[in-house]
């Protein structure tokens, strides 16, 4: 049941990972075509640069899940390189710990957002004026994800399995590279 859920969530991250993909891959076609109709007819663009905000975030919030999949998330992890693998697996417990809880309160206040924005009607301020909770939608869902992606991690980890580490290039790669590499100072 586990490694079900595990795989369950893995693949509903990957799934958000292609919708975030769609939405960059639209946002870079929408902006190929207003320099088009802007710098070639000398035409106004009406909704082009709202879609481009608005697809950049939102892919932004549904990629997430699929980078914490994939341990690709930016962290400082100086400390992580020069403790035991026993506090290292406790510290990815503690951060997984954290990072659920934070996506959990940021899941609230996004939901509480969306609610308004489609209970209030509230469309966009420009002259397009798309309605809001279209844009708005990709926070509780991205945030909603990651919640479900952090609880697979936390279980990976629990479970004594090793969640992926963040990718970075280890202290002792580093220190017998450049114990091989030739020096560049010339001798006495």
């Amino acid at each position: 049941m586990l490694q079900l859920y595990i795989r369950s969530i893995g693949g509903l991250s990957r799934a958000f990972a292609v919708v975030a993909t769609l939405l960059l891959i639209a946002a870079m076609l929408v902006v190929c075509q207003m320099i088009f109709i802007r710098y070639l007819f000398r035409a106004a663009t009406i909704w082009q640069s709202d879609f481009v905000v608005f697809a950049a975030t939102g892919a932004m919030f549904l990629g997430a899940p699929y980078v914490l999949l994939k341990g690709g998330h930016v962290g400082v992890d100086v400390v992580e390189m020069v403790v035991t693998e026993r506090t290292r697996h406790v510290m990815r417990i503690v951060a997984s710990l954290l990072g659920l809880l934070f996506c959990a309160i940021m899941l609230y206040a996004s939901w509480l957002q969306f609610q308004e924005t489609w209970v209030g009607g509230w469309r966009h301020s420009s002259v397009w004026a798309p309605p809001l909770w279209i844009p708005v939608s990709a926070l509780p869902l991205g945030f909603g994800m990651l919640c479900l992606q952090y609880v697979a991690q936390i279980l990976i980890l629990l479970s004594g399995g090793a969640a992926p580490a963040p990718t970075h290039v280890p202290a002792e790669a580093l220190e017998a590279a450049a114990a091989v590499s030739p020096s560049t100072e010339t001798p006495p």
